[in-house]
């Protein structure tokens, strides 16, 4: 059914304009917006429209299977490539995006891929078809990343927010028109001294709905992305506390600017502790902390999430994701993967000292990791190591107490300051 439909949304009309066209219908709509309250839930879209990125998000979260994240720009691929003695040509971009796309039995395990704009126009050597085409007929959803660059906001220490939307209609309609069916945006975030400031929750928050909504508008699905660094010493329970501020404030700011929450999903950061942190964490922990952040906001009426994996090894990621899964019980969505690195960078390893991309034997690994991401996304994939997935401290915090520190400071001997939030009920 899928391999049907994908191809078939491709053509879809849906009543979105094409690119450059504003019809009567359009104005009538963008008037009726004006005046829709906040929660509209997508009021200014058609009937169709709504439906077909309602199915576009059911695509994406069909269980079992998830998206490979290809979206890296030039610079980012290149840095890759010549880490490992591989030159940085368009030629060997497409050629490496062409062995992620067409590799024997990948679509068993994969519902969506996302492209960054060069890949999107790029063709196939195989079948002379442009990439979203080649997708398509293997009943991938392809999509495109259309955001530009990180901007540090200024006075603010260092916090950022992504460039783009400026002109992000424009490029939405011309990204449809090549063949792309939904977008991600991602918004970096860092917690430091244990939060995020309120001025850059907001600013990317906002951002998000905002593209959001334009997307929309456009007729592509779109999946937004906070993305939390695991960089810092914060710990689980920090974690916790952060993600649901951050998911909260996306949640408010999309149904504020009116954007149509069943068509669209979520691609979150996976909620562990930072990587410098001293506790130690099992998987299970770190998979309940997942659970426990989506319980308490994310709207039912998404129908999945997608982590990334920021960083984590495959073996690691797909540990947590598979154990988020086994205790996830009747949770409304599907929970799968959207991963660049965990899938990318042990692929490129082949590479090293050779001087060129091996693609049949990186279309071999890639195959076996997408089998395992796709265990995962069941639940059912089994670490090969104990302790995978658990967060271990590094060895400079793990190290044994000195004799010194081994008698309590007077301020331990005293009873424990209550936090602000335990409160007394008498």
């Amino acid at each position: 059914l899928a391999m049907m439909l994908v191809p078939a949304l491709l053509l879809g009309a849906a009543g979105f304009a094409a690119p450059g066209a504003r019809s009567a219908g359009a104005v009538a709509s963008a008037v009726r917006m004006a005046a829709t309250p906040s929660g509209s839930n997508g009021a200014h879209l058609s009937a169709a429209q709504k439906a077909e990125l309602a199915e576009i998000a059911a695509l994406v979260a069909r269980p079992g299977k998830g998206i490979t994240a290809c979206d890296e720009g030039p610079g980012t691929i290149g840095a890759r490539f010549e880490a490992v003695g591989v030159e940085n040509t368009e030629e060997n971009r497409r050629a490496y995006r062409q062995m992620l796309f067409e590799t024997e039995g990948a679509s068993s395990h994969l519902s969506a891929a996302i492209l960054d704009p060069e890949t999107l126009y790029q063709k196939s050597s195989t079948t002379g078809e442009t990439f979203p085409a080649v997708l398509a007929a293997r009943g991938i959803v392809p999509g495109v990343k259309p955001h530009l660059k990180v901007y540090q906001l200024p006075g603010c220490g260092g916090e950022t927010v992504m460039q783009g939307l400026d002109s992000l209609n424009v490029r939405c309609a011309e990204y449809r028109a090549a063949g792309a069916r939904f977008a991600k945006w991602r918004s970096p975030l860092e917690i430091r001294d244990g939060q995020i400031s309120r001025l850059a929750i907001e600013a990317n928050m906002q951002d998000l709905a905002r593209y959001a909504l334009i997307c929309q508008s456009e007729g592509l699905m779109p999946i937004v992305e906070p993305d939390i660094s695991l960089t810092g010493d914060y710990d689980l329970e920090t974690a916790v506390q952060v993600n649901v501020q951050v998911q909260s404030a996306l949640y408010k700011a999309m149904i504020d600017h009116g954007v149509y929450m069943e068509g669209s999903t979520l691609k979150p950061n996976l909620v562990n502790p930072g990587r410098e942190c001293a506790k130690k964490y099992t998987c299970e922990e770190i998979a309940q902390a997942n659970l426990d952040v989506l319980t308490r906001v994310f709207p039912v009426a998404m129908k999945g999430a997608n982590f990334l994996s920021g960083g984590q090894t495959l073996e690691n990621a797909a540990a947590r994701l598979s154990a988020i899964n086994k205790l996830k019980g009747n949770a409304p969505w599907n929970l799968s993967f959207s991963w660049s690195q965990a899938l990318q960078l042990p692929l490129l390893q082949l590479c090293k000292g050779k001087g060129e991309l091996v693609l049949d034997e990186m279309s071999k690994l890639y195959y076996d990791e997408l089998k395992i991401a796709g265990a995962a996304a069941r639940g059912e994939y089994t670490p090969l190591q104990a302790g995978a997935g658990d967060h271990v401290p590094p060895q400079s915090s793990a190290r044994a107490p000195s004799p010194a520190a081994s008698t309590p400071a007077a301020a331990e001997l005293e009873p424990a300051k209550k936090k602000w939030w335990q409160f007394d009920f008498a």
